[in-house]
């Protein structure tokens, strides 16, 4: 799955890689972005691409509630042509999600040794997004909502977790962003695994479990020591090690 990732280019940066309209206001580089949260999504309408603002937690229209989306930040590859929630918006909704880096937890004790990675090439990642609106019973407050199309990881970082957000090249992503394709089939022959040499992770510090905590000092990579202390403690206990 993906949890939690960072997206540091400007909105003016992000237009030029995506050839799109800037319609959000830019609130400056994220390390910590989290379910919940407006994010900013690249959409094509009549044409055009824009940048726009989506909440990251995909709400059906037909859901009673909003907290639905807390559930829905993740659409699985292999299902989402097939579930009510995401089969209309595979078909009519999509959008790319830009990143630059996104982040795993590798499962040791309590909490896991959080990891970010991030491409090979230094380029912004471009997630694979559907997205969804909907409309407060009684408010008819509107809200636009989005979630992160996931596949099985790839070998590099299987060792980390068995999922990873699908991440989609340039050519990919022009199919993708055509309202005139609708074909299931077609859609989903590119949500696939990124190449095992696409993409490399490293371990950082516990900083990035707070969504409190946003700045670049959460992607500063753990040190050597620290890690064999992780570790070291898990494995010595006292409580919650591997060896109670």
């Amino acid at each position: 799955m993906c949890g939690r990732y960072g997206i540091e280019q400007a909105y003016v940066q992000l237009a030029l890689r995506y050839q799109a309209v800037v319609k959000a206001i830019d609130p400056g580089p994220r390390y910590n972005v989290a379910p919940t949260q407006d994010v900013p999504v690249i959409v094509a309408y009549d044409g055009e691409r824009y940048v726009v603002h989506h909440r990251w937690g995909l709400v059906p229209n037909w859901a009673k509630d909003l907290s639905v989306g807390a559930r829905m930040i993740n659409a699985r590859a292999e299902t989402v042509a097939t579930l009510p929630a995401f089969r209309e918006s595979l078909e009519r909704r999509r959008c790319i999600i830009p990143a630059t880096r996104f982040y795993e937890w590798q499962k040791l004790g309590k909490t896991g040794i959080p990891h970010t990675i991030l491409r090979n090439d230094g380029f912004p990642m471009s997630f694979a997004g559907l997205w969804a609106s909907w409309r407060h019973p009684e408010t008819r407050e509107r809200f636009i909502t989005c979630s992160i199309v996931t596949t099985a990881a790839n070998q590099t970082l299987r060792g980390l977790h068995e999922r990873m957000p699908v991440i989609l090249e340039d050519e990919a992503v022009t199919l993708w962003l055509d309202q005139s394709i609708r074909d299931p089939t077609r859609l989903q022959q590119v949500l696939v695994s990124d190449p095992e040499d696409a993409v490399y992770a490293y371990p950082v510090g516990k900083l990035v479990n707070d969504v409190k905590n946003d700045g670049p000092e959460l992607v500063e990579s753990m040190s050597e020591a620290d890690l064999r202390g992780e570790w070291e403690s898990v494995i010595a206990g006292p409580k919650g090690g591997l060896l109670d």
